[in-house]
């Protein structure tokens, strides 16, 4: 994440930041960042435990951030939750949001299929890299590169870096 992010020409939302540690983490590393989570919990306990770094109540369907005003987004396990038939949605979000050039990085349980599966409170799914990476060029995105990891007695899973294309 922190080559990622050395990267990023300006603000980074962590999207769907959940406790907060990986928002916090960014602007330790002296970037601009701000969180944004649909859990009031969530977004409770992260301003409690990191106290000077920024997190909102918000949807990933609706970033309140300016078009083309973001560097990057950083999605970490926070669209494993989306059905394939709305997973788009968050990502047209994305990529409006993100000025062009500007990149996004996604952590997501791997598959052999698109498949869901049964994760803490609600259903989760599990995503091929090259099915989420035709998601994510439809949606204005072309792939720099992924990553799967597959650890015996873990669920695979894996990361893609895409960035935002000059023209959609």
């Amino acid at each position: 994440m922190s080559k990622w992010a050395s990267d990023v020409d300006g603000e980074i939302v962590d999207a769907g930041c959940g406790p907060g540690h990986w928002t916090n983490f960014l602007t330790e590393q002296g970037h601009a960042a701000r969180g944004v989570d649909l859990v009031p919990e969530f977004v409770t306990y992260a301003t409690n435990t990191f106290p000077g770094v920024s997190y909102t109540l918000g949807s990933l369907a609706s970033l309140a951030a300016g078009t083309g005003s973001l560097g990057g987004i950083l999605a970490w396990y926070s669209l494993i939750h989306y059905e394939p038939e709305t997973i788009r949605i968050p990502l047209q979000e994305f990529s409006r949001a993100l000025k062009p050039g500007g990149t996004l990085f996604v952590g997501f349980f791997e598959g052999q299929t698109v498949e869901e599966f049964a994760h803490a409170v609600t259903p989760a799914y599990r995503w091929p890299v090259d099915v989420l990476g035709a998601e994510l060029d439809a949606t204005g995105f072309d792939v720099v590169e992924s990553h799967v990891r597959k650890t015996a007695g873990q669920r695979p899973v894996a990361a893609i870096v895409a960035r935002r294309r000059d023209a959609h």
